[in-house]
């Protein structure tokens, strides 16, 4: 079955930090870049981060970037997304995607409050 699920979304402090993880299954997952969206209650989804199918390349939107931090390891056909010093506007669904495919996950909820 192909698909793509996502986990680590929680509650956190403001200041705080995540690690989100999605895991593929179903498809060469290594040969995808893969891509980090959001979307905020009453938001459009919006693009967070992308990195290439060999990890080499990160790219960032001006939001997050110096805060989060892409990467994978193909050998466990694994996306992650490194969150430091959140803030309550983050608070959002994270979803993945595998970039130039259909395929994206059901997402995993990240609130920021205290």
């Amino acid at each position: 079955q192909v698909q793509l699920v996502e986990s680590g979304g929680g509650l956190v402090q403001p200041g705080g930090s995540l690690r989100l993880s999605c895991v593929a299954s179903g498809f060469v997952f290594s040969i995808y870049p893969m891509r980090w969206y959001r979307q905020a209650p009453g938001k459009e989804r919006e693009l967070v981060a992308h990195i290439t199918s060999a990890g080499s390349v990160t790219n960032y939107a001006d939001s997050v970037k110096g805060r989060f931090t892409i990467s994978r390891d193909n050998a466990k056909n694994t996306v992650y997304l490194q969150m430091n010093s959140l803030k309550p506007e983050d608070t959002a669904v994270y979803y993945c995607q595998s970039y130039g495919t259909s395929i994206w996950g059901k997402g995993t909820l990240v609130t920021v409050s205290s």
